[in-house]
């Protein structure tokens, strides 16, 4: 990993400066953000159902092509799968581990690799605790706080009713940000915080349209811009650009279209040359 190097209060966004227990400092790896782009904090169980997993993916993966950072705690569970679907769907994204950023002392382990691969495709690791601070209880509370703060808006995708996502949910009303929660199954051991969460007021996301206008987009207008981009694309380049309108695996495509795999094959290689599309982490997807 590279060196570790400390963010000066110049260089600082202003919804960081603004809270009223800001950190003293800050540290970080990787590429100074862009803090013009809209953050979005994505948290969750480590602990998560099959629901919760796909319902970040979908989410996510809709906010494709629009200048939005995705904000989270490189936690095990609902954290790593927000920063990993990110990377997929080229969207840069933020980690703020609960620890030091020396490579002996970020936590979780297991999650090194996607920490690196973070760096690698240009998003950035934050703390405000010194490089070598392990991992404890209350480093985690208190890192949730700048990514409250940090962001416009807070999603929580799945919560068991005393987990510490709803910490930073808390924090996020606290520094009136909009805290955003997606509904489960009222039988579901994993989203009682949650639904807790929507029956005190929180804005309900059931698509990435509902995400989309909570940050302030406007998803109808980048629809339109999307199809007089692709207006001069051939049928078949259309047909693909369809189905891709999710990230998927080369297989996953062959398997969807009626074509001859030479064929489609040929398509790909033509239309990443145009600039139409883009291959990342064994995925195709819409190029931005």
């Amino acid at each position: 990993m590279e060196e570790i190097k400390e963010l000066q209060k110049e260089d600082w966004p202003e919804n960081i400066l603004e809270m009223a227990d800001s950190p003293k400092q800050l540290y970080y790896l990787g590429e100074k953000p862009d803090w013009g782009s809209v953050f979005l904090t994505v948290v969750g169980s480590r602990k998560y159902s099959q629901y919760g997993k796909e319902v970040c993916q979908k989410l996510i993966a809709g906010l494709k092509g629009y200048d939005i950072t995705i904000v989270s705690g490189l936690a095990l569970g609902i954290d790593a799968i927000a920063h990993k679907t990110a990377l997929e769907n080229n969207l840069k994204t933020i980690a703020f581990p609960g620890s030091g950023l020396d490579k002996d002392f970020i936590y979780p382990k297991s999650n090194i690799a996607l920490a690196q691969e973070i760096i690698k495709k240009g998003g950035s690791l934050f703390s405000e605790f010194e490089p070598k601070q392990e991992a404890a209880p209350w480093t985690f509370p208190q890192r949730n706080r700048i990514m409250a703060g940090l962001s416009k808006a807070t999603l929580v995708i799945e919560a068991t009713e005393k987990s510490g996502t709803l910490i930073t949910a808390r924090l996020a009303l606290d520094y009136n940000r909009e805290v955003c929660a997606v509904p489960t199954s009222i039988f579901s051991f994993y989203g009682k915080g949650s639904n807790k969460l929507l029956h005190q007021g929180a804005t309900p996301i059931i698509s990435s349209e509902d995400l989309l206008q909570v940050l302030g987009f406007d998803s109808e207008n980048q629809e339109n811009q999307l199809k007089i981009k692709f207006d001069n694309c051939s049928k078949e380049e259309k047909v693909i650009l369809e189905n891709i309108k999710e990230p998927k695996s080369r297989d996953e495509l062959i398997q969807n279209l009626q074509m001859p795999i030479s064929q489609i094959n040929i398509l790909l290689s033509s239309m990443e040359i145009k600039g139409l599309i883009s291959e990342s982490l064994g995925k195709i997807q819409i190029k931005d």
